[in-house]
């Protein structure tokens, strides 16, 4: 749906300071490339701020953690919102033009950790909590890396745009590590049970949005699919797109929430390599 909303020549002073603002928002750079300077940047930020996060709060408490994470989720709203509103709106000098890109909806994976994230340092409950932050020290983390070390698909001509994304997902590459390592959370071969819930509500939630899209007749002229995974939409997430077009829809998810489980199973076990390599040490010092 699009709408105009028409600043006269006499104007509204306030309305065309807030065209502007959105011009200067949506101002255009030439698309970074892979490993190139702006990409390279982002990346040393990234394991700049994991290192400051470990060595500032080694061993943090539950307070500490949920400061942290209330801080991380509302920096990553606030840009959330601004991707939002350079994709909606536009500025050509008389006319602020609104047209809501329903593809842009932030309900992706990597959206997720801005919700887990202020969830986590909200709800009171302990187990709820220690599962918000094990998602985000597994799935996050994986989401994360893979969308950092591969950002092809997420860079576009929008300088604004592109520092949302870099910021967003290094900040859960940063935030996951730092988990990972101050020993805030126990970590064990079940950790993954609690985290693969999150992974599972989120699924669900997703799942429901796209068939409420499909029935209420959006998708007769928008493009709507959350997570990549809707059956009323061509295949598009690499490798899984795959799996959609040979195996029905059901098994399909079956095969995404696994595949996605054992990957951040992998990445739950190095705590437990990282002890065992200190014990080892020190046996051998002994």
């Amino acid at each position: 749906m699009q709408c105009d909303i028409i600043v006269s020549e006499k104007g509204n002073e306030r309305m065309k300071v807030i065209g502007q603002i959105i011009a200067f928002l949506d101002s255009d750079m030439t698309e970074p490339t892979l490993y190139g300077w702006f990409h390279l940047v982002f990346l040393a930020a990234t394991v700049i701020a994991a290192v400051l996060l470990i060595k500032r709060f080694k061993s943090p408490t539950e307070k500490t953690v949920r400061k942290i994470l209330i801080i991380f989720a509302a920096v990553s709203l606030v840009l959330e919102i601004y991707k939002q509103i350079n994709f909606t709106f536009s500025y050509d000098g008389t006319t602020i033009n609104a047209d809501y890109q329903w593809y842009a909806f932030p309900f992706q994976f990597c959206s997720t950790p801005m919700y887990v994230g202020l969830l986590a340092a909200i709800i009171k409950s302990k187990k709820i909590h220690n599962a918000l932050c094990l998602y985000l020290a597994s799935f996050s983390l994986f989401a994360g890396v893979c969308v950092m070390a591969y950002p092809v698909q997420v860079f576009i001509g929008t300088i604004g745009i592109n520092i949302q994304t870099m910021i967003c997902h290094g900040s859960m590459i940063a935030i996951g590590v730092w988990l990972l390592c101050c020993d805030y959370i126990k970590f064990d071969k079940r950790s993954i049970l609690p985290a693969a819930s999150v992974f599972g509500v989120v699924i669900l939630i997703a799942s429901i949005m796209n068939e409420i899209a499909y029935f209420s007749g959006l998708l007769e002229s928008e493009n709507f699919n959350m997570f990549y995974i809707s059956p009323h939409c061509d295949p598009s997430l690499p490798v899984y797109s795959l799996v959609q077009e040979i195996i029905p829809f059901p098994l399909c998810l079956i095969v995404y929430f696994l595949a996605f489980s054992i990957a951040s199973y992998l990445i739950l076990l190095i705590p437990n390599l990282k002890k065992k390599t200190i014990i080892s040490k020190e046996k051998q010092k002994v």
